[in-house]
């Protein structure tokens, strides 16, 4: 049977970077990629399975 997932978007603050996402990874989320947004900013794209 295939894995099932969500996703979430999250913005990321430059100069906090690593905290919002270790935070993220402590709750279970992978992350898939990092991507520019609006103005200076990032977007981040995660991933984690769906609860059976």
């Amino acid at each position: 049977m295939a894995t099932k997932w969500e996703y979430a978007t999250v913005p990321l603050i430059i100069h906090m970077t690593k905290a919002i996402l270790d935070q993220w990874g402590s709750d279970g989320w992978e992350l898939v990629q990092v991507v520019p947004g609006p103005g200076d900013g990032l977007v981040a794209y995660l991933k984690r399975p769906l609860e059976a």
